[in-house]
């Protein structure tokens, strides 16, 4: 493709719960524009990221047992005018890339995140420097903390506690 200047980390292939093949991959055209590709059955649909992205990964989100994107992407929001990292999720539908969950905040100013254990796992900066790890699952409509696995201490620590899971 002209203009696409690498390809991020890796491409996940999926199956979804009918059998079919699904790859979900993120191309970074830019510092500021990505498009998150998802190819099913030699369907391919692109979603526009117009932000910076930082990490991206697949897992099941919300439990529907289909495989889910998760990106990091630095933007602001209509609610909070600094530019910060947010985590966004989509899912498949019908063969195209639709938003699932686009977060404004999980709580502190996001770090970095994994998929784990059916789980995502964030590491989150507090405004007073400190830092916190926590695992948050699916509720109804997005991600709602679900345990602090430690919180109020260095980003060494807090790294520690992030990477050993």
């Amino acid at each position: 493709m002209p203009g696409i200047k690498k390809l991020l980390t890796a491409v996940a292939v999926l199956f979804s719960l009918d059998g079919s093949a699904q790859t979900f991959s993120l191309e970074q055209v830019n510092d500021s524009l990505s498009y998150l590709t998802l190819t099913t059955e030699g369907q391919v649909d692109r979603y526009l990221l117009p932000y910076p992205t930082l990490r991206w990964c697949t897992g099941d989100v919300n439990g529907d047992g289909r495989e889910d994107a998760l990106v990091m992407v630095v933007k602001r929001t209509r609610y909070d005018k600094r530019l910060l990292p947010r985590l966004f999720t989509f899912q498949q539908v019908n063969g195209h890339v639709r938003p699932l969950w686009l977060g404004s905040q999980l709580g502190g100013i996001l770090e970095d995140f994994r998929f784990v254990d059916g789980q995502v796992m964030s590491l989150q900066s507090t405004t007073d420097g400190r830092y916190v790890v926590m695992t948050h699952k699916w509720r109804k409509f997005g991600l709602g903390a679900d345990q602090i696995l430690i919180q109020g201490v260095d980003k060494e620590t807090a790294l520690k506690v992030f990477l050993e899971k």
